[in-house]
């Protein structure tokens, strides 16, 4: 008889989630075999996939829409019959749990990547109220949850008894191909160039969405204090605007416009990070950084703001610092000493390795294959 071919399904609200770290996992299913299919609330093409559902998730838990999508998703899930189930994103996991209740009695395999839990040490005590209560009821309906930070894993192994198996994997891993690049002393110099950069030019980059999460304004404030002092000092901010043009406007009413320079979205960010002296990260909070992994990897000294997930990665020695939150004059002074002490610049190269996507794919099959 016809063995029927194993099925895998991954949900998470956004295509650009997917898009952005969950490919290689698409491509070991694939490997291993199964049929793969995505469900996400948007129309793009997604490489590795056998089948895209558009379901209407919203990032809100406030939104309607999110009890439709669990009536859209439970219809699926009892026609398509799914061995695993693999999601991801807050409002994501909540409407694929709610919808996979069902199937879970007859056999498919719930698995929730936790990105970064809502709440933490020092977030809002709306948060708290809101997400953990939701999250600590939907931890009965996930056979394994994984959590990408200790503070996370502690938490949850602590609280959510009820929640079979709870795993901690540090991050989606870095694909070393995308960053093993060599750059030339003239590649160097002709991407300077286009950004409008000399070669003597000291140059900080901070890869990330422009919103209050990620907190640029706290660079922006630094910067204000450094500039008059060292007009040489430059700041990369690429990263896809959500936060509608306001750090822009700052930026120039502070005229800082010829210092600061807003990127856009990049798909360049290995050759980018090769022409730039420091890593910045100002984050309020964090899952697991994938532009410090990826800093340190490419051996970039950081500066980090010390915040869930950030401190997992940065520990204060002396080329990668931690900051109190909020306190641009300390990232300030951090960054002077840096500018004054370019030749001992390196990151601790090797303390990557844990993080890379060959050591995180290992770790997974073993979570997928129910052998941990």
């Amino acid at each position: 008889m016809h063995k029927q071919q194993k099925k895998v399904l991954f949900t998470a609200t956004v295509d650009s989630h997917i898009l952005a770290f969950h490919l290689p996992f698409l491509k070991w299913f694939k490997e291993q075999g199964y049929e793969v299919h995505v469900a996400t609330n948007g129309d793009e093409e997604i490489p590795y996939c056998d089948k895209k559902i558009k379901i209407s998730f919203e990032r809100s838990p406030f939104k309607l829409n999110n009890i439709k999508a669990i009536f859209q998703l439970k219809k699926v899930l009892l026609k398509e019959k799914y061995d695993i189930i693999h999601t991801h994103t807050p409002m994501g996991s909540v409407v694929t749990r709610l919808a996979a209740k069902k199937v879970r009695k007859q056999g498919t395999r719930v698995i929730y990547t936790a990105h970064g839990f809502h709440f933490y040490k020092g977030a809002p005590l709306l948060n708290w109220l809101i997400f953990y209560p939701v999250e600590k009821y939907l931890s009965k309906y996930t056979d394994t949850l994984i959590l990408i930070n200790k503070e996370d894993y502690n938490l949850a192994k602590k609280k959510f008894k009820k929640c079979k198996d709870i795993e901690y994997v540090p991050g989606v891993g870095i694909d070393e191909k995308k960053f093993d690049i060599k750059i030339t002393k003239e590649d160097k110099h002709k991407l300077r160039q286009e950004l409008g950069l000399k070669d003597t030019d000291f140059v900080m980059i901070y890869p990330a969405e422009l919103n209050k999460n990620k907190n640029q304004i706290m660079l922006i404030s630094a910067m204000e204090q450094l500039t008059d002092k060292y007009p040489d000092i430059h700041l990369l901010l690429p990263g896809k605007d959500s936060y509608h043009g306001y750090y822009q406007k700052v930026v120039q009413e502070k005229g800082l416009d010829k210092n600061i320079h807003f990127l856009g979205f990049r798909k360049d960010i290995p050759r980018l990070l090769k022409i730039s002296d420091l890593a910045v990260a100002t984050s309020k909070r964090e899952g697991l950084p994938v532009n410090i992994l990826e800093a340190m990897y490419v051996g970039l000294p950081i500066i980090a703001t010390d915040c869930r997930g950030q401190r997992d990665l940065v520990k204060d020695n002396k080329n990668n610092y931690l900051v109190p939150q909020e306190d641009y004059k300390k990232m300030a002074s951090k960054i002077e000493y840096i500018y004054h002490n370019k030749e001992k610049q390196k990151s601790n190269k090797t303390a990557s390795e844990n993080y890379l996507l060959n050591s995180i794919l290992k770790h997974m099959s073993k979570i997928y294959n129910d052998e941990m």
